[in-house]
């Protein structure tokens, strides 16, 4: 008798719906971050070296960016990725060792063009909304006063009194 009960709860336990995974999926893809991460460091010592130097400031932004989406941390890691590409071929072709890294990673011009490129894309990212909206604004004042033109002009053809500038405010 208590191997029937015994199957009958293995039945239902079957049965019954399991709950979602309450783990929340960002926090899993922090820690494959982190993998990923570790990895890099552990094989590809040299280039983590120059990639970590090269991309500080956008790096940095990535940590503390709370607007959603990280616009800024995102475009100053591509901005500075792209200044990164020379720098790491020219530490594959010279054998990819910690010396041809460190000499890289302390070049002045080297720093200072990834870091110029991340600063670029940050400012982008803070000046380009502005420019935007004034653009819009523009754009919108402009067509406002083409149909404040045309109103008056088909209300003197049609001999209608000139409109209310200040009624049509409201």
């Amino acid at each position: 008798m208590g191997k029937t009960v015994a199957k009958a709860a293995a039945k239902a336990a079957a049965k019954a719906p399991r709950p979602a995974a309450q783990a929340d999926p960002g926090r899993s893809m922090l820690w494959l971050q982190g993998l990923l991460c570790g990895v890099l460091v552990a094989l590809a010592t040299p280039t983590a070296l120059v990639l970590g130097v090269l991309l500080g400031p956008g790096l940095l932004a990535l940590l503390l960016d709370r607007a959603p989406g990280r616009p800024a941390a995102r475009a100053m890691l591509l901005f500075g990725l792209s200044a990164t590409v020379f720098p790491l071929m020219a530490l594959w072709k010279a054998g990819h060792t910690m010396e041809a890294a460190s000499l890289l990673a302390s070049d002045p011009g080297t720093v200072m063009l990834a870091w110029s490129a991340a600063g670029a894309a940050w400012l982008l990212v803070q000046v380009a909304p502005h420019v935007v909206r004034l653009a819009l604004e523009s754009v919108a004042l402009a067509r406002t006063n083409r149909v404040r033109a045309l109103r008056a002009r088909c209300a003197e053809e049609w001999g209608f009194p000139p409109p209310d500038e200040d009624a049509g405010a409201t």
